[in-house]
């Protein structure tokens, strides 16, 4: 009886680390987010915009504090 208990006992453990890796194997890798020169080309573009339209809201109100 006890050989028994052991032998399930080893199978249930065997059985739960042969899951747990399996589980983590099947994760699919991350892929890094890849931008073409066109889509940074954009962002820069856009940001570039920003931040003159906020230069010049700046020139026109000199009471603010640089």
């Amino acid at each position: 009886m006890r050989g028994r208990v052991r032998v399930v006992g080893a199978g249930a453990v065997v059985a739960s680390m042969v899951l747990g890796l399996s589980g983590c194997a099947n994760d699919a890798p991350k892929s890094t987010s890849t931008m073409t020169p066109e889509q940074v080309r954009g962002h820069a573009d856009k940001t570039f915009e920003k931040l003159k339209l906020e230069e010049q809201g700046r020139s026109a109100d000199p009471a603010m504090p640089r």
